[in-house]
């Protein structure tokens, strides 16, 4: 299969100086504009803020943009391990432009916004994008992987909520609380069995050997590393949202009662 080697350069480029100028520029001016709460925010969570801007932005765009291909790309669903040039390629190399701009704002504040678990995340997602890049294979299960990242949206709007002090049981909060749970649920969790189900499917096939040594252990760690970080983060997104239904019946149950006395 032929690599169109500078497209992909030309792609992480190109998202990768458009992220970082969303992330220096276009955040500030955008988010003082719809929230007059945000010139507020301190130094620290204004770096936060436009991180997280920026990160519900690639959301979006890979997370849709994954779902069509997902659905309608011909070229991946026909031969998933080795399907021709296709949309599939220019996405992953949109994530990956992301990832690296990301990487290099982690480690520029990491003292405001570090997190050990979100640099292995990257470096993991980017090793993985650039074996699928470089040699052509598996673009069909890295752009599945990439709808993910439709999750991250609700994940993001939850802090900006806390950010801007939402009373914790407000009901944008506990609405965004469940469909953040639901979402997350379905594309991070739900999915690994199709994924891993797949990844059975083929093991032993001509195209599976083809792959090489190397090219199907990353596959395999690269995904085990990325899911075990996905359960841990649905077991903590879980309880919150346990918490917060639990309150709500609380709350219902001390209403009822007020109001059975009050009659």
């Amino acid at each position: 299969m032929e690599i169109n080697t500078k497209l992909f350069i030309s792609v992480i480029c190109t998202s990768f100086f458009t992220f970082q100028l969303l992330f220096y520029f276009v955040s500030y001016w955008f988010s003082a504009k719809v929230s007059p709460g945000f010139n507020s925010l301190s130094f620290e969570k204004k770096i936060e803020w436009n991180s997280r801007v920026v990160s519900t932005c690639h959301s979006l765009v890979v997370g849709i943009f994954g779902l069509y291909i997902f659905l309608f790309d011909e070229p991946t669903k026909t031969d998933p391990l080795w399907g021709g040039p296709s949309l599939a390629n220019v996405n992953i190399a949109i994530a990956s432009g992301y990832l690296i701009s990301d990487l290099s704002i982690l480690i520029l504040y990491w003292k405001v916004i570090g997190d050990k678990f979100f640099i292995i995340h990257h470096c993991a997602s980017l090793y993985a994008y650039y074996l699928v890049l470089k040699n052509g294979v598996l673009v069909y299960v890295g752009n599945y992987r990439l709808l993910a990242e439709l999750s991250s949206p609700f994940v993001n709007q939850r802090w900006f909520f806390e950010a801007l002090k939402y009373p914790k049981f407000s009901k944008a909060i506990v609405i965004n609380g469940i469909l953040m749970t639901v979402v997350f649920f379905i594309v991070r969790i739900a999915s690994m069995l199709p994924h891993y189900g797949f990844m059975y499917s083929v093991y032993g096939t001509e195209p599976y050997k083809r792959l090489g040594v190397l090219i199907q252990l990353s596959w395999v760690i690269s995904c085990v590393v990325l899911d075990v970080m996905n359960v841990m983060w649905m077991i903590k997104i879980s309880k919150g949202c346990i918490k917060v239904i639990s309150h709500i019946k609380q709350e219902k149950a001390k209403n009822s009662l007020q109001n059975g006395k009050l009659d």
